[in-house]
C-alpha cells in the first residue's frame, strides 16, 4: 500500500523545534518508502526551496485552501503546539480539521499540567476527533491523562526522535579539561544560570572544566526582550570569575556542525527550569550522543534518568549540579554505568525507528478505514480521568 502522506506543520528556514521535528520526521518517513508532502505554517514570508512544501498555511483565508491540499491525500499528520496555530490557543487548526475528509494523526508537543479553558478545549477535540494521538512520552501520557477524556486505542506514545551521532566508544575516559555542554534555542527559562554557577563551585577540580552553550536566542524571544538573557549570562560568569570557561557559540549550526559539537562533550547538562516538561528534544539526543546526562527533575527527565541512567538535580540548585558534575568527574565507575545505560536505552530514539513507527501506524489506520469489519474497530468509551489516575 503507497500512501501519500500531508504533514501540516511549521517548516524549516523557520527556526523552532516544531520545524526541526518535522523535517526530521518527513525525511525519516520518507526513508520507509512513504511520500511525505508538507503543508507549511507561517511560511509565506520565506521562500519554499524544498520541493516536499507543496502549499503554505499563514492567515485564516487560507483554510479553505489547505483543506483541499490536505484532503488530495490518504492521510494527515497534524504537528500541534498553541504558538504555531492562529487564534486563542491556537482555536483555528480546529476549523482546519472540521473539513478533512481523510484520517489524520496528530502529534501533541505539549501537555499542560493546568491548561487554560482554550487549551482543554482544542486539546479534547483533537483526542475526540483524531484517528490516532501520538504523544512523545509516557510523562506526557500520563500528563494528557489527569487532565482530559482520553480513548484507549487511540492514543499512541512514539518517542521525540534524534539523529544517530558517530561517537566513538568512550570507556571511561574523558578529555584533559572535561567540556560540559548545554545547547539548544536560547531563552529565560533554560536554567544557563545555574550551570554557571555550579561551574564557579568546580575551581578545585583541577583542571577545570569548560561549560559550552550553544545555540542562537530564539527568535520569538529576541523579538520581544532583544540579548538580555545571553548579556544577563554573560556578566554572570564575569562577574564569578569563570567567563574564560564559558563558552557561547550563538548561531544556527546546521546538523553535521551540531553533530560535532555535541560528540565533543563529555557531560550534557540540561538545567531547566519548567516544572512540567513531558517532552525534550535535546534530552533524547544527548541520550543517542551517550551520556552522561545531568538534568533537572522535569518528568521526561525523571522518566528516562531517574533509574540511574543518569543524574537528576533539583530546579534551580547550582549546588546539586556542581556535587553532580563532580561526582561524574571523579567516578568513572558512575560514567560507565551510565553511558552503558543510555546506549540501552537510546536505540529506540533513532529517527529510522521513529519513521518506521509512524509508517506502521499510518498503514494500521488505512487498514481499519478500508476493512471496517476486521474487528479492529476503535474502541469509543472514554477512559474515566480519576480511575485512569489510580491505576497508574
Amino acid at each position: 500500500m503507497n500512501l501519500r502522506i500531508a504533514m501540516l506543520s511549521t517548516y524549516p528556514p523557520t527556526q523552532c523545534g516544531i520545524a526541526t521535528f518535522s523535517r526530521s520526521l518527513a525525511t525519516a518517513i520518507t526513508g520507509t518508502g512513504i511520500d511525505v508532502n508538507i503543508v507549511r505554517l507561517g511560511g509565506n514570508k520565506e521562500p519554499a526551496n524544498n520541493p516536499i512544501i507543496i502549499a503554505d498555511h499563514d492567515t485564516k483565508s487560507d483554510v479553505a485552501r489547505t483543506i483541499r491540499t490536505l484532503n488530495d491525500h490518504d492521510i494527515v499528520i497534524v504537528q500541534h503546539e498553541f504558538g504555531i496555530y492562529g487564534g486563542d490557543d491556537g482555536v483555528e487548526l480546529l476549523e482546519i480539521l472540521s473539513g478533512l475528509k481523510v484520517p489524520f494523526i496528530s502529534v501533541l508537543h505539549t501537555v499542560a499540567a493546568q491548561p487554560t479553558p482554550g487549551q482543554q478545549h482544542v486539546v479534547q477535540t483533537l483526542l475526540d476527533d483524531s484517528d490516532t494521538v501520538v504523544v512523545l512520552s509516557e510523562s506526557a501520557l500520563q500528563s494528557l491523562i489527569r487532565s482530559h477524556n482520553v480513548y484507549k486505542r487511540r492514543i499512541k506514545v512514539i518517542p521525540h526522535g534524534a539523529p544517530g551521532l558517530s561517537i566513538p566508544e568512550r570507556g571511561e575516559e574523558i578529555r584533559m579539561r572535561p567540556r560540559i555542554l548545554t545547547w539548544g534555542l536560547l531563552g529565560e527559562g533554560k536554567g544557563i544560570e545555574w550551570g554557571i554557577e555550579a561551574l564557579a563551585q568546580l575551581r578545585d577540580v583541577d583542571p577545570m572544566p569548560d561549560y559550552y552553550v550553544v545555540g542562537q536566542t530564539h527568535p520569538k524571544v529576541v523579538q520581544r526582550d532583544g540579548y538580555r538573557y545571553r548579556e544577563y549570562l554573560e556578566n554572570l560568569a564575569r562577574t564569578l570569575g569563570v567567563a574564560d570557561h564559558v563558552h557561547f557559540l550563538d548561531g544556527y549550526l546546521d546538523s553535521a556542525a551540531l553533530a560535532r559539537v555535541i560528540t565533543s562533550a563529555d557531560f550534557y547538562l540540561l538545567p531547566y527550569d519548567a516544572r512540567d516538561q513531558v517532552t525534550s528534544g535535546v534530552l533524547a539526543e544527548a541520550m543517542v550522543a551517550g551520556g552522561p546526562v545531568i538534568a533537572t527533575r522535569f518528568p521526561h527527565a525523571v522518566e528516562l534518568l531517574g533509574d540511574g541512567t543518569g543524574a537528576l538535580v533539583d530546579h534551580q540548585n547550582p549546588d546539586d549540579i556542581a556535587d553532580a558534575l563532580q561526582q561524574l568527574i571523579l567516578q568513572p565507575q558512575i560514567r560507565r554505568h551510565m553511558r552503558s545505560q543510555t546506549r540501552i536505552k537510546s536505540t529506540k530514539f533513532l529517527w529510522p525507528s521513529v519513521g518506521n513507527e509512524f509508517n506502521k501506524l499510518a498503514h494500521s489506520i488505512i487498514y481499519e478505514q478500508r476493512n471496517p469489519l476486521s474487528g479492529a474497530t476503535l474502541e469509543r468509551e472514554p477512559l474515566v480521568r480519576a480511575a485512569l489516575s489510580e491505576a497508574s
